[in-house]
């Protein structure tokens, strides 16, 4: 979830307060993302109560299982860096923030995203079981958003897509980092900004199966990566 995040243009969280930058990020998408979050909990719903949706998606989750993390690594690489980075590359208003050197940071880094995000859902399971019940998705969900987004996940995303943003130099991103407040800059602006689609979003992943949660993973990825960085673009001062 991070990595796309640091899709907010930089001149957004620096010519604004990094609260203000991501309440105007987060009104931008609000309309779209609840369409987005309808999305997924239709396809949880589906997949309990219509027999025909369930038995698809039990042969889906069938290949994952037989895939194991090089079907998270290949599909998250396809759906949540290689479409998403084609559709953004040909399109006029986020093809200047996206060349073609760009498409093999979208397809390695999410290819390595989807198999941190499969070892984190194992882990979770581990922890706190895979049944589909409120207290099992509520605990998932603040360990998902509180600890490994808001102290793992988020931080570094924002800081590994401000280092591609920079032209593949560390400096200027580094030295950003060494600067006061840079998680209160950087990082807390586009927590706000996500938080309001991707909660829902979690929780919907969350309802499901394990064996289902990272394709629903990848293909809710797909569509907000394009959805945030599209509507983020056009919400930037000129």
């Amino acid at each position: 979830m991070a990595a796309f995040m640091a899709e907010i243009p930089v001149q957004t969280l620096t010519e604004e307060a990094p609260w203000r930058a991501g309440l105007r990020s987060a009104r931008a998408t609000a309309l779209p993302g609840l369409v987005l979050v309808g999305a997924a909990a239709a396809a949880v719903v589906s997949y309990y109560h219509v027999p025909a949706v369930h038995a698809a998606l039990e042969q889906l989750a069938a290949f994952r299982v037989r895939g194991g993390f090089y079907y998270s690594a290949l599909s998250t690489s396809l759906f949540a860096g290689i479409i998403p980075f084609l559709y953004l590359h040909f399109s006029p208003s986020t093809r200047a923030r996206h060349p073609w050197p760009h498409l093999a940071f979208f397809a390695l880094f999410w290819a390595y995203k989807g198999v941190e995000v499969d070892g984190l859902y194992k882990l979770q399971a581990w922890m706190f079981g895979t049944a589909p019940d409120f207290a099992t998705i509520a605990r998932k969900l603040v360990f998902d958003q509180a600890v490994y987004n808001g102290m793992f996940a988020a931080p570094y995303g924002v800081l590994v897509y401000a280092w591609k943003d920079a032209g593949f130099r560390w400096g200027p991103p580094l030295a950003d980092l060494r600067a006061p407040r840079w998680y209160y800059r950087r990082v807390f602006s586009v927590m706000i900004a996500v938080m309001g689609v991707w909660i829902p979003a979690v929780c919907c992943i969350y309802a499901l199966p394990p064996a289902l949660q990272i394709p629903l993973n990848s293909l809710v990825n797909c569509f907000w990566v394009i959805l945030f960085s599209l509507l983020t673009a056009r919400a930037a001062p000129a």
